[in-house]
């Protein structure tokens, strides 16, 4: 399981429906964007170590009384930040050979979805600042870095 994370100022997520032409946007403040690669060997194990390392991550700065310089001292529940989780298949491309990614880390769609979800409801547990885009949609995320800031965590090694 892959996650990017991007401290942020604020985001919203714009999710298209094509069937209705519905249009949904979620959006957040400061805090930060998840975007989530579901692999075919993922389990709900990885979940939960992606969940912890998350709300632990201390990539929020402040200012240091020892040298006046600003140091990541706080995580996303520290400064009570808010969270957006994306699903994100192409996080899992391989595009060691060829041109053009290959996919088939990538897990099935029923598992991915079903994990995906399994996240969304242990962060949920763990955390309340949460928003979400909709798995297999079509979606215009807008991010506006803070830093910028940009952190790749896999739960199978980076």
């Amino acid at each position: 399981m892959r996650a990017l994370i991007q401290r942020v100022k604020e985001a919203r997520v714009i999710i298209e429906s094509a069937v209705n032409v519905v249009r949904a946007e979620r959006s957040i403040n400061q805090g930060m964007v998840i975007f989530l690669g579901i692999e075919k060997n993922d389990t709900e194990e990885d979940s939960q170590y992606l969940i912890n390392k998350i709300l632990s991550l201390r990539i929020f700065e402040v200012n240091s009384s020892v040298n006046g310089k600003k140091e990541f001292e706080k995580s996303a529940i520290d400064i009570s930040g808010e969270i957006l989780v994306v699903p994100q298949f192409t996080l899992c491309a391989d595009c060691r050979k060829g041109r053009r990614p290959e996919f088939s880390k990538a897990a099935p769609i029923e598992k991915a979805k079903l994990l995906y979800e399994y996240f969304i409801q242990q962060l949920r547990k763990k955390y309340d600042k949460i928003e979400t885009g909709k798995f297999g949609a079509k979606m215009l995320v807008e991010i506006h870095n803070d830093g910028p800031v940009t952190i790749i965590l896999d739960t199978k090694g980076y």
